[in-house]
C-alpha cells in the first residue's frame, strides 16, 4: 500500500525528500547551524531569481553558507555575516555610490551598523546585506558575482565625475567658450 501525500509546498517537499532520501541531510541537519530567518523580498518569486540562487557559492567571504526559511534568500556565517535577498525592488537612477566588480555593477551604502549592496541595471535585483567588520565589501562582491550574472543586465553605473564649467567669454573674445549645440 504506497502512502497518501499531501499537497506541500515546492520547498517543503525538496526539505522533506532531502531529508528523507539522505540519512547524512538529516545528520547535517540535526547538529548544523540553525535555520536563518529572513524576510523574502516582494519580488522572491521572480523565476529569474530562481537563476541566480541555485548558482550561490557555498562559501562568501570565508563564510559557509546555511539555510534560511525564505524563497530567494541565503545566509553564510553562524551568526549571519552576509544575507542575501533576490527580488528587492530595482534601483532606479540614482547618486549613491555605485561600483563595478567582476562584471557586476552595485549601489552601495554604508549605515554605520552595516553594509547594503544591491545590483544596479539587474531586475530583479538583489540586496546584499553584510557586517564589514567580518566581510570585506571586495570579498563579497567578487564571490557573489557569478550567480549575480546569471541575472541579465540591461544597465549600468555610469561615472558623472567632477565637472568643469567651460570658461567664460573674455570682453575681447566674443566667442570664446562657447559650445555650438552639434558639439
Amino acid at each position: 500500500m504506497s502512502p497518501t501525500l499531501h499537497p506541500l509546498p515546492v520547498r517543503a517537499r525538496l526539505l522533506a525528500a532531502g531529508l528523507v532520501l539522505s540519512p547524512v541531510g538529516l545528520a547535517l541537519a540535526a547538529c548544523g547551524a540553525p535555520v536563518a530567518d529572513v524576510e523574502a523580498a516582494p519580488g522572491a518569486t521572480d523565476p529569474v531569481c530562481a537563476e541566480a540562487m541555485v548558482s550561490l557559492p557555498d562559501q562568501v567571504a570565508g563564510f559557509d553558507r546555511r539555510e534560511t526559511d525564505s524563497q530567494a534568500t541565503a545566509v553564510w556565517g553562524a551568526p549571519s555575516a552576509v544575507v542575501l535577498r533576490c527580488g528587492v525592488p530595482t534601483p532606479g537612477p540614482t547618486t549613491e555610490h555605485c561600483v563595478t566588480a567582476n562584471g557586476i555593477d552595485w549601489v552601495t551604502r554604508d549605515d554605520q551598523t552595516h553594509w547594503t549592496l544591491t545590483t544596479y541595471g539587474r531586475s530583479p535585483a538583489v540586496e546584499v546585506v553584510f557586517d564589514d567588520t567580518r566581510a570585506a565589501s571586495s570579498s563579497v562582491m567578487v564571490d557573489l558575482a557569478s550567480a549575480v550574472g546569471r541575472i541579465p543586465a540591461s544597465g549600468a553605473c555610469t561615472s558623472t565625475g567632477p565637472t568643469t564649467a567651460p570658461p567664460l567669454p573674455s570682453a575681447g573674445a566674443p566667442d570664446a567658450g562657447r559650445q555650438d549645440e552639434g558639439d
